[in-house]
């Protein structure tokens, strides 16, 4: 349960988006500002199109020393192509458990996803983070568009790749969802039986989010102004012959609610999480993004994922945290709650003496064993 400050917070963050946005986004851009919405021009949005991957260390993180890594690429079930990067510990024998990784909602596999899969590699398993479809260094167009059913296939598409591996006990397979792609992931792990145990990182149900707004305070009559505005916009992306896409992520004006300042504070800081492909830091997503997210909520099934192991971590002080509390409450056993003493959404991206690596090194050990 939400105090009054908390609430009160949520909703200033609602009239903030409400009124500096767009009146065709007035709902919608609530979930979409919060979480980064930037822009894209013409230009960058036709770019990227090519999977040509380096080799250069390009993370927000330092590199470890305990780890190899390399780049690779994979194919959904889509046909788009996914840029990745595996991570394994360095003289490990033997088949290995697995891990596949991704989020936050509009981050890249240098940011977050990348730190886990790093520090869980050097644990013990073989890792692998990937860019969601459409984004990053991954493949399809147009750019920066993000869909509950590709973006759900895209953790199966990497549970294919890392269990081809030969140093991969394929029965032996976990997957970490954070942010966003927190709910993605227990999406997945319900639908898909390969995925053996499950963590969520501060998570957001994305589908909740556009359809119901923060709280779930939208109305029926907000909820249908929204829709009609985002039938609107296809007309005019039909009619210019390209894709709409918002001003920059993020660029703060002041009078933000806190937790978008904590957004920035991750996104734009070189020192942080700053990195030149997310959609978050440097970029848009697409005006339309919504639709496909308004009336397919991705956690009916949860329950499924029993007799599967499921662990929400969340951040005491999170404007997010209830997503996880109602997903833990739907979810059936085996399942935990994790609550962060003192922490907000954001200190579950980066902040090493906050994310609870020992914990999850744990759960996945025990039940990936």
């Amino acid at each position: 349960m939400k105090n009054q400050s908390e609430t009160a917070e949520l909703n200033t963050a609602q009239e903030f988006v409400d009124t500096g946005r767009r009146t065709m986004m007035k709902m919608t851009s609530a979930g979409l500002v919060a979480i980064g919405v930037g822009a894209l021009s013409t230009e960058t949005a036709a770019a990227n199109t090519q999977l040509e991957l380096g080799s250069e260390w390009d993370k927000t993180f330092a590199k470890s020393d305990k780890v190899d890594h390399q780049k690779v690429t994979f194919t959904n079930r889509y046909g788009i192509t996914l840029a990745a990067d595996l991570y394994q510990p360095k003289n490990a024998n033997g088949k290995l458990s697995g891990l596949v990784l991704s989020g936050p909602f509009g981050a890249v596999k240098e940011q977050s996803s990348g730190l886990y899969a790093q520090t869980m590699a050097e644990r013990g398993f073989v890792t692998l983070a990937f860019d969601p479809s459409y984004t990053g260094e991954s493949g399809g167009e147009p750019r920066n568009v993000a869909s509950p059913d590709i973006n759900t296939e895209d953790f199966s598409a990497a549970v294919d790749f890392l269990g081809l591996q030969a140093n991969v006990d394929r029965e032996r397979i976990g997957a970490i969802g954070i942010c966003g792609w927190g709910g993605m992931v227990l999406n997945a792990t319900a639908i898909d039986k390969r995925i053996k145990a499950v963590a969520a990182s501060t998570m957001y149900d994305m589908t909740r989010l556009y359809s119901k707004g923060y709280n779930d305070s939208v109305t029926l009559e907000q909820r249908t102004q929204s829709l009609e505005q985002l039938a609107q916009q296809r007309w005019q992306d039909a009619e210019n012959g390209q894709t709409a896409y918002g001003p920059v992520s993020l660029e703060l004006q002041g009078g933000e609610p806190q937790f978008v300042v904590e957004y920035a504070a991750y996104y734009k800081s070189p020192q942080r999480g700053f990195h030149p492909r997310a959609v978050n830091s440097n970029a848009s997503w697409t005006l339309t993004t919504p639709l496909s997210f308004m009336n397919m909520p991705i956690l009916t099934y949860i329950a499924e994922i029993s007799p599967r192991p499921v662990l929400f971590v969340h951040g005491e002080k999170a404007h997010s945290r209830y997503f996880s509390e109602t997903a833990y409450a739907a979810a059936a056993e085996p399942k935990e709650l994790m609550i962060i003493p003192g922490a907000t959404h954001t200190d579950l991206y980066d902040q090493m003496d906050v994310i609870p690596f020992d914990k999850l090194e744990a759960f996945f050990k025990q039940h990936l064993a």
